[in-house]
Parts: structure tokens; sequence; C-alpha cells
């Protein structure tokens, strides 16, 4: 094995770099994942909402033995946090789904032409989104749909807001990102959750919004708030919704990790 010099880089850790604990509470086993990372100075445990699970981050030389008691130490609170997450919703026949704001209820029309398309339904009840084909390719097509309807929103959304301040985005990706609703990277590109199509307009509108006066300012500011409040004068309602009903768009379909719903810190002592 070859050995470090004084003054070489230490190797990147891997995003691959990761176990797991298992910790008991009331009679219900839950996952706790673990992962080192290289900025962090103690441990942070989130519960992560699609995944149904939780993740301790840890400094890269972490004692695994202070971070299981921690863990442990917070059984309790894991066990309730996960109690607390809204039971998985799959994109079926007969489920019902938000859309802008606005629940739909999906209906299988397997003798119909087309792919996926909304009508209005019964008096009193939910607006339809109608999908065709066989049963088997229901959910992707109803997830296909919304990120063809997001990438619609979004594009518009970006180029209304970036006009406004003399600036162009390099590119715009839709992902079922795992941490952020949206980013902006270094050299200009966008990305987004596609999940902001079932929050209502005025949340899709302030994501976009902010991701482009990240265009202007590449931190959290006060340049650059003021730069978010010209776009989006009242974007506190937007952030408002995300904190009290962000997490419940993870529950929709197949998700990923969702963002963190809550988390504990605690000083982390290297080995």
């Amino acid at each position: 094995m070859g050995t470090m010099r004084k003054g070489e880089p230490k190797p990147a850790l891997r995003s691959t770099d990761i176990a797991f604990f298992d910790v008991t509470h009331a009679g219900d086993t839950h996952r706790v994942q673990i992962r080192r990372i290289a900025s962090a100075r103690r441990f942070t445990l989130r519960v992560r909402a699609a995944t149904r699970d939780a993740l301790l981050t840890m400094p890269p030389r972490g004692s695994l033995v202070r971070a299981k008691v921690f863990v442990e130490r917070h059984a309790a609170w894991i066990g309730a946090r996960l109690a607390r997450l809204p039971v998985p919703t799959p994109f079926g026949s007969g489920a019902t789904l938000p859309l802008r704001g606005v629940l739909h209820e999906i209906v299988h029309r397997p003798g119909a032409r087309g792919t996926v398309w909304i009508e209005a339904g019964a008096a009193g009840g939910p607006p339809l989104l109608c999908v065709t084909g066989e049963a088997p390719f229901v959910a992707r097509r109803v997830q296909d749909y919304l990120i063809k309807e997001a990438r619609a929103d979004l594009v518009e959304a970006v180029a209304r807001h970036s006009a406004k301040l003399g600036v162009k985005a390099r590119r715009i990706t839709l992902r079922d990102t795992t941490s952020r609703w949206g980013s902006c990277s270094s050299s200009g590109a966008l990305n987004f959750s596609w999940r902001l199509v079932m929050a209502p307009p005025h949340v899709l509108d302030y994501l976009a919004a902010h991701e482009v006066a990240h265009l202007v300012h590449m931190n959290h500011s006060d340049a650059f708030w003021r730069v978010t409040a010209r776009l989006i004068p009242d974007y506190a309602r937007a952030e408002a919704w995300l904190k009290g009903n962000g997490v419940g768009l993870m529950r929709f379909g197949a998700a990923p990790a969702a963002p963190a719903e809550a988390a504990l810190e605690a000083d982390g002592e290297i080995a």
C-alpha cells in the first residue's frame, strides 16, 4: 500500500463511502445510513422522507463507536420523526396527486388513444388525469407527463425572470433531486426537482426566480435576497409553503432520498 507524503493533498472521500447502523426503538428497527464527509465537524442526524430512513453524516476520522452511541441515544427521535412521515402514494389508477396545487385523480384508460391528458371529473370531484396503455406502464407515463409539464413551466419562468435581470441560464435540467429543490452551478446551469410542478404555481415561480437570482449573486447575501425580492416580492409565502408542505411531495410515486425533514447535531469527536 502506498504512503502519502507530507504536503500531498488528502484524497477526496467518495460518495460511496457509506455504511449503516440498524437501531431499534419500541419494537421497530430503523436503518441509519452513515456517510463520512470531508467538511463535517460534528455528527448530524437527518430523517429522509422518501426512503423512510435516517442519514448520519460524520467527520472523516470520526469514531464509529461514538457515532453508534449518538444514533442509539436519539433512537426515539428517529422513530418519532419516521412515524410522522406521510404514507407513500404510488402513481396508480385511483390514486390522487397534486398538479399545480390542485388534486387530480389518476384514471387508467387502456383502450383510449394518446398518452396522458386531463379532463373534468364528476360534479364535485377532482379533475381526472387520464392515462392510456398497459397497467404496468401507468406510473411511468404519469411521471413522464409531470416532468414534461414541470419543464414547460420552469423554462417559461426562468426565461421571464432572466429577462428582468438581463442574464441567461446556460441550461435547465430536471431531476428527482435528493437534497435541494433547485440549484445553480458556477457555469450558470440551473437544476430543479420536477416535483415542483405538484406545488402551487407561486412556489415553482419562486424557485425559478431564486435560482435565476443566483446568476447574479452565487451566495445568499443581502444583495442576493434584494434581487430575489425584485422578482418575487412575497417570496416568504413560497418559502413558508415549502417548509410546511414540501416534504409531502416526496410521497408521490417512486421517490429518491428526500430533502431532510429535520436534523440533530452534536459535536463529533475525532478518534
